[in-house]
């Protein structure tokens, strides 16, 4: 079995070599389980039997091919909790289905290592169709449903923060809530301690909790959110959420 592992780390995309000494069989691609900076998606049609995702990186995929050695395409075989598709409303749909295209480019005839390479060379966010059958169809259909704003719709994102009056700050659908708030000179570590030991958007300090107060178009946020902010049920990790639609948020 020879392994590919993609990893995202500090914004870049790099590819471990295939190891010689590793038996023949099934090649796998594996998305790095390293929390990811940004974790978003959006279905744009689920049509002809296709669903398309837009994901950023690291996707935590494990891909495999479709048959071995042959230049068939790859499939989903298992989602990593901490990436992107896992996170997606999608995540219960997309293990089994066979990869369609990478950025509009149709993949389904390229062999495992061209389909991984597409995918490593790919922008972030990069969008990906699946093969569905009719009944998987109609499943995703119903969780494009819950979607209310396309990627790059303008929403405002109101910001309370106590000793600050209240403001609004223009966004868009899929940029990174932590990112917004830092480039519109939102204080979101404050105090010596968040300053000094934020982990630079990565989930792991939970300094850039943010309290939700209202919002329009948001899914649930993450079961890792669930286990990190059990205090906090109405809290986001600001660095694991791009945002999805208008907000009330309360800065700490």
């Amino acid at each position: 079995m020879r392994i590919a592992m993609i990893s995202s780390l500090l914004f870049s995309v790099w590819a471990v070599p295939a190891l010689a000494f590793v038996p023949s069989g099934p090649r796998f691609g594996v998305a790095s389980t390293k929390p990811s900076t940004i974790l978003f998606s959006s279905a744009d049609n689920v049509q002809a039997g296709l669903l398309s995702i837009t994901l950023e990186k690291p996707l935590g995929m494990l891909l495999e091919e479709m048959e071995e050695g042959a230049p068939l395409g790859v499939k989903v075989e298992d989602l990593a909790d901490s990436g992107s598709a896992y996170a997606s409303q999608y995540k219960d749909q997309l293990v089994g289905l066979k990869v369609a295209t990478v950025m509009g480019e149709d993949v389904t005839a390229f062999s495992f290592d061209d389909v991984m390479e597409k995918i490593i060379d790919a922008p972030s966010p990069v969008t990906i169709e699946f093969e569905v059958e009719a009944s998987q169809e109609a499943a995703a259909g119903d969780a494009e449903q819950t979607v209310s704003f396309d990627v790059g719709t303008p929403v405002a994102i109101k910001v309370i923060q106590e000793g600050n009056p209240d403001r609004e700050i223009n966004a868009r659908v899929g940029d990174n809530l932590r990112k917004t708030l830092l480039e519109n000179d939102v204080e979101l570590y404050r105090g010596l301690k968040k300053k000094l030991g934020n982990c630079g958007g990565s989930g792991q300090c939970t300094f850039c909790a943010v309290d939700f107060k209202d919002s329009e178009g948001w899914e649930e946020r993450s079961e890792y959110e669930d286990g990190r902010l059990k205090k906090a049920p109405n809290a986001r990790l600001a660095c694991l959420n791009n945002i999805q639609g208008p907000a009330t948020i309360r800065v700490q």
